[in-house]
């Protein structure tokens, strides 16, 4: 294990994996990591879609049903499409008549609405015209008549046997066979281990609670933006996406076109935070682009961006049971997870798997019984926002440990010391851990933030510990070195501002001797580059990471062999540093790349390495009692981590302030601290609006109350407080370069826990609902009103949710 502290905007070169030092280190001071696209973006002059042109564009806009679930009795365009400036009108008559689901889950939706609409964000036409506003013009001029259907708006309601269907003709949707689902039960995941029931039953103590989350949006500051171009049968897309080939599958399915016909393209992206981690609108820009035999871009205004993605945080109730032994360990475990997963399934059949891996958490806990449910509602779909399902997880969960800590006499350290696992312990599917930096962390973390130590009047600390999986699959890279020296790397992997594809310089530079500055990426092509799962699942250095460096590798042999021929020297003898190759010991002796490109190619030949990057595989898990499973049975090569943070709570009004978050991760090996500090920090900021501000307010007609910036509170940089970063390095022999982990998800999730148990400390009452705004904050403290429904839990519904 490594223990290193690192300061802000500080980086080097990612180190070369070799055994790690037991002892803490000193902040590293080498230069700093240049991102190829900084300048562009600083100075104005990146291009991002909304910024696009194309001779004879069109301005293209969506009429969306403005209504949460209605039948469509009549839709006219008959006066849409006689007005002047108006190129195309475009609706589910004009689109081949098939459902679809993105990730293959569930067919469930048309890419226009046909007979039902089941969100207030179901688009059911589109229009193109010559100007912004003619487009508008033409989408008010379109006429539709409703007939409304029962809402379904809370998710314990819509499991009831006499509940409205959201999807009256579900059972004879095409399904994933591993799904398991009924009514508007969308989806179902369980873990079992051991006997839990009977556990509970024989324990000294039982602890039984209920926590409530509302939904959030990921909010990118870029609102999602298209432009479609037809070149004869062949279509290009260029789209705000963080998954330009899942884009390029789905134009292609739902348009019935050869996915060889679709390109799609991605510019700059301004963010994303998972809100753009599916198939959207690519089809229906391309569609209206046909019609109107021009090209045609949308940009989605800053109300759509709220209401029309389908992508948002998961709503969710948690109950959960734990328990004890009467020195405080954990004998066993219980909880029932309801994710509002809204209108469309989408991805949310394998994120229930992931919450309830995510409850269990990095905890040694003999016996398990969880139990997941995605419930089809009329809100706006959720999705893979950032680390999806396990900010709100964990933050149920931290706090449920805290008063399990409370019950048996043992302060919150001490508690999680004594529970959670280290190497060789047996996760929740009993996979083995390999040496992992949980316990580590912990005692980090509260080193850091002076645990024990005095603190003002309304000041206190909390505590959340937490994992996450890696996610390997598919991925390559093309790695050359060009007659001039040079280098260039081709991927298909997707930058959304967190400059892992620009670190991949640093993979390739050093395994050629090289320096970042001397490369070049490609990138974001469905054209150019091999296919990517795209910018999901922290995998980008994960999975596209390991392919450079194997690509990089070939290339590395090749230049060798060919050196040494130049240089009438073993192989053996060379070494690749500074831009050439030298005979070691012998310094004059040395050929520059260049010179040995130029040979190379000279002779027929190139420097120019592939890889796959040969995806490892997962762990050996037991997951024979499980059900709905999708791949997530197992975390592999998880990442471990704990933050702490200090707050100062104001009794009278229930504003919270927090003052510092220690935040330590073992994300096996760090590669590119300046450009992993820089997730972690932004992690634990976004974070804080999810804990305190966050949260979609949603009326009795379905519709959202706070779908605007100024309604909807984000937090700013005058919120954000003193952050101390520091990394505990246990490298993965099943990880991604390096040993490396996933770094970019990890940071949001245990941010809100720490703080709830931080406010919970300060003011000697909990608050079981998120976001703890301060409202519920005062409520809780002078009206005992914790925010979280009463009763209803699934093991004792008599019971208070805080017995």
């Amino acid at each position: 294990m490594t223990l290193t502290r690192e300061p802000r905007n500080t980086g080097d070169a990612a180190s070369d994996g070799a055994g790690a030092s037991e002892s803490a280190v000193e902040p590293r001071t080498a230069p700093r990591f240049p991102r190829a696209d900084g300048p562009a973006k600083a100075t104005g002059q990146a291009r991002y879609t909304a910024d696009l042109a194309a001779t004879g564009l069109a301005h293209g806009r969506f009429l969306t049903a403005g209504r949460a679930h209605a039948r469509i009795v009549r839709l006219d365009t008959t006066r849409a499409r006689s007005m002047p400036g108006v190129y195309a009108v475009v609706t589910g008559a004009d689109v081949p008549h098939r459902r679809y689901g993105s990730f293959g889950f569930v067919e469930d939706r048309y890419l226009f609405a046909n007979d039902v609409v089941r969100f207030e964000g179901d688009v059911v036409a589109a229009v193109a015209a010559a100007t912004p506003e003619r487009a508008a013009a033409a989408v008010d001029a379109i006429e539709v008549e409703y007939e409304d259907l029962p809402l379904v708006l809370d998710v314990e309601q819509a499991l009831q046997p006499e509940s409205p269907l959201v999807h009256e003709e579900w059972a004879s949707y095409a399904k994933d066979p591993e799904l398991v689902n009924d009514r508007n039960e969308a989806a179902r995941s369980t873990i079992v281990k051991g006997d839990a029931s009977t556990a509970i039953e024989t324990a000294d103590l039982v602890v039984r609670e209920r926590y409530v989350a509302d939904m959030i949006h990921p909010v990118p500051i870029e609102p999602h933006a298209l432009l479609a171009e037809w070149n004869g049968d062949r279509v290009t897309v260029y789209s705000s996406t963080q998954v330009p080939y899942v884009a390029r599958q789905m134009v292609a399915e739902t348009l019935e076109i050869p996915e060889h016909h679709v390109r799609i393209v991605v510019t700059h992206l301004g963010g994303g935070f998972g809100g753009k981690c599916d198939f959207h609108y690519e089809a229906h820009v391309a569609a209206l682009a046909r019609a109107a035999r021009r090209p045609v871009r949308v940009v989605l205004s800053r109300r759509d961006e709220f209401t029309m993605p389908d992508k948002v945080g998961h709503g969710m109730v948690i109950d959960v049971e734990t328990g004890l032994a009467k020195d405080g360990t954990i004998v066993a475990f219980r909880s029932r997870i309801l994710l509002d997963c809204g209108a469309y399934v989408s991805d949310t059949a394998s994120l229930a798997q992931v919450a309830s891996m995510e409850a269990v958490g990095p905890y040694r806990i003999p016996a398990v019984e969880v139990d997941a449910r995605a419930v089809y509602t009329n809100r706006t779909p959720s999705g893979s926002v950032r680390a999806p399902t396990g900010p709100q997880v964990c933050w149920a969960v931290e706090q449920h440990h805290d008063v399990c800590a409370q019950r048996v006499g043992l302060d919150p350290v001490e508690f999680r010391r004594r529970n959670l696992v280290v190497g060789g312990d047996e996760g929740p599917t009993r996979q083995i851990f390999e040496p992992n930096g949980a316990l580590e962390a912990l005692e980090e973390a509260a080193r850091r933030v002076g645990w024990g130590r005095a603190l003002a009047d309304g000041e206190a600390i909390g505590f959340a510990s937490g994992w996450w999986f890696s996610m390997p699959q598919a991925s390559g890279a093309f790695v050359r070195i060009d007659a001039d020296g040079h280098g260039r790397i081709v991927t298909g992997a997707q930058e959304n501002g967190t400059g892992a594809v620009m670190a991949l310089t640093m993979l390739a530079a050093e395994e050629l001797g090289m320096t970042p500055d001397d490369f070049s990426i490609t990138y974001q092509d469905t054209d150019a580059g091999p296919w990517d799962g795209g910018s999901s699942g922290s995998q980008t250095t994960f999975n596209n990471g390991r392919a450079v460096v194997e690509a990089a590798s070939a290339v590395r042999e090749k230049l060798l062999s060919a050196a040494a021929e130049m240089l009438e020297a073993s192989v053996g003898d060379l070494e690749l540093r500074d831009g050439g190759v030298a005979v070691v010991g012998s310094p004059d002796r040395r050929v520059s790349l260049a010179q040995v490109a130029s040979k190379v190619q000279a002779d027929g030949g190139l420097l120019l390495g592939t890889s796959s990057g040969n995806a490892p595989a997962g762990p050996d898990c037991d997951a024979s009692g499980c059900i709905g499973r999708h791949g997530f049975e197992a975390f592999a090569a998880p990442t471990f981590f704990c933050q702490a943070a200090r707050v100062r709570v104001d009794r009278s009004t229930g504003v919270v302030r927090v003052l510092d978050v220690v935040a330590i991760n073992d994300v096996g090996r760090v590669l590119n601290p300046q450009g992993a500090t820089g997730q972690i920090t932004g992690g634990v900021v976004q974070a804080l609006g999810t804990a305190l501000t966050e949260g979609t307010i949603y009326g009795a007609d379905g519709r959202q109350r706070n779908a605007s910036l100024l309604d909807y509170k984000l937090p700013t940089s005058a919120d954000a407080p003193r952050i101390d970063v520091g990394w505990i390095e246990r490298p993965s022999a099943h990880g991604g370069p390096r040993g490396s982990k996933g770094v970019g998800e990890p940071p949001i999730i245990p941010t809100a826990g720490a703080v709830a148990n931080a406010i919970a400390a300060a003011t000697g009452t909990r608050v079981r609902r998120l976001p703890m705004t301060p409202e519920r904050i005062w409520r809780a403290i002078t009206l005992g009103a914790d925010g979280a429904d009463e009763p209803g839990g699934p093991f004792d519904p008599e019971r208070r949710a805080d017995q």
